[in-house]
């Protein structure tokens, strides 16, 4: 039993190719470092002295000069908590929203909106603690860690795909995934001046991405292939006496998409027969590289 739970988690992380998975494991894996070695420092009379200066290189300031040294810390912050409920909570969003995602958008894109969430959440955490005066004051102390920006950008990002797409929740049923979103907002509004304002914050600025981003691809603009290499055009080869050839792969049309996805929202996925199942996988594949 215990070899094949851990053989399924060595396939999921290493071997399946789901980004979701690699970034879970990379949550996890930051957090179980940064916490049995800190128990490690404990057994042994010194409490935090490798493990603080670590979470320290990892964790993003507020301050323009503390930044300027640490650079990367815009990015290593996504990945780094030290409180169990912290991460309890973000990854389990990320699982259940990012499953979701991952059913009508490809890899690439999912591994696009949660970076550059995570990356707006960072933005938007030092430029507002630099510039509005309230902040202003505790730009110098002030941190940011936790993958809730990225998150942020991942739930919010999937309700502006599927606004009706309904999930169930313990204590209050079948949720729209666009009252899920609000609710996020509402709540890191108010955070806003509260105890964690710079976390709000960088929430706040990661869902404004997911949506953003989700927006623009609905209107045909994928951002998400900036990740894509230009591929050089092929030289224009004249071939005299041949019939046109007809691609075989046909790709269904937006409005059938449309319809498929209404029908999600009502009775559920389940429910769709295999030439749906199977036109709606040839539609979330056609921008896949």
């Amino acid at each position: 039993m215990r070899g094949s739970i851990i053989s399924d988690l060595k396939y999921k992380v290493f071997k399946s190719g789901n980004p979701l998975y690699q970034f879970i494991a990379i949550n996890v894996g930051v957090f179980l470092l940064l916490n049995l070695l800190y128990v490690i420092e404990f057994l042994f009379g010194q409490a935090g002295f490798v493990s603080e200066f670590l979470q320290n290189q990892l964790m993003m300031p507020a301050s323009f000069a503390a930044f300027a040294m640490k650079p990367w810390t815009i990015v290593t912050y996504m990945f780094t908590q030290r409180e169990f409920f912290h991460i309890l909570f973000n990854m389990l969003w990320l699982f259940w929203l990012g499953q979701i995602f991952l059913d009508f958008l490809n890899r690439r894109q999912f591994v696009f909106n949660y970076l550059a969430g995570g990356l707006m959440g960072g933005i938007t955490f030092i430029l507002l603690y630099n510039f509005l005066p309230v902040f202003k004051s505790d730009a110098q102390i002030s941190v940011l860690l936790g993958s809730s920006a990225a998150v942020s950008a991942i739930v919010v990002g999937t309700a502006t795909l599927l606004p009706d797409y309904a999930i169930r929740m313990l204590f209050f049923g079948n949720v729209k995934l666009k009252y899920l979103a609000a609710v996020f907002i509402i709540l890191d509004l108010i955070g806003i001046a509260g105890t964690n304002p710079g976390g709000s914050l960088s929430h706040l600025g990661g869902a404004l991405f997911g949506y953003l981003y989700i927006s623009q691809l609905q209107k045909g603009n994928d951002w998400s292939k900036i990740f894509v290499k230009s591929k050089k055009k092929p030289k224009l080869k004249v071939v005299k006496n041949e019939k046109p050839v007809m691609s075989s792969r046909h790709i269904p049309n937006q409005e059938y998409i449309d319809t498929i996805l209404d029908k999600i929202s009502q009775s559920g996925y389940e429910n769709l027969t295999k030439e749906e199942k199977a036109a709606l996988f040839k539609a979330s594949k056609q921008d896949q590289s």
